[in-house]
């Protein structure tokens, strides 16, 4: 069980052969992702910010949303987490929690610094493929 979070989501729909865009196209064959409306939403609003739809056509947003979205379990989490020092980034640990996930694959340093959270691993993108 994986959870990806909304900047390496970003990262990958960004730049087409990147290692963000490798890392999620690789954990969607040998992983199964964790969603939970939090997390999903969260990514849903960031691909769809102007900043980002600008470059990234519809199409390409469209189709990371729905790698996410078909390939999951979707869990709601019961348990409020607040270890990160940033609190918008606690769903993510809330849903790797709920669902016994093994590991977080994260750009972010608030989740990064936080290596490893109650025995999951928070990996960057390139850490997720170094590990084969």
């Amino acid at each position: 069980m994986i959870v990806f979070d909304a900047s390496t989501v970003v990262s990958a729909a960004l730049k087409a052969d990147s290692i963000p865009e490798r890392a999620l196209l690789r954990a969607e064959e040998v992983d199964v992702f964790a969603l939970s409306a939090a997390v999903d939403g969260e990514i849903a609003d960031v691909l769809n910010r102007p900043k980002f739809a600008r470059p990234i056509p519809h199409e390409r947003r469209e189709r990371f949303l729905r790698i996410l979205r078909e390939a999951a379990i979707w869990y709601d989490p019961a348990v409020r987490v607040a270890d990160c020092r940033d609190a918008k980034d606690d769903k993510y640990l809330e849903l790797a929690l709920a669902a016994g996930a093994e590991i977080i694959v994260s750009s972010d340093d608030d989740l990064l610094v936080l290596h490893p959270w109650r025995g999951v691993h928070i990996l960057s993108p390139a850490d997720y493929l170094a590990l084969g």
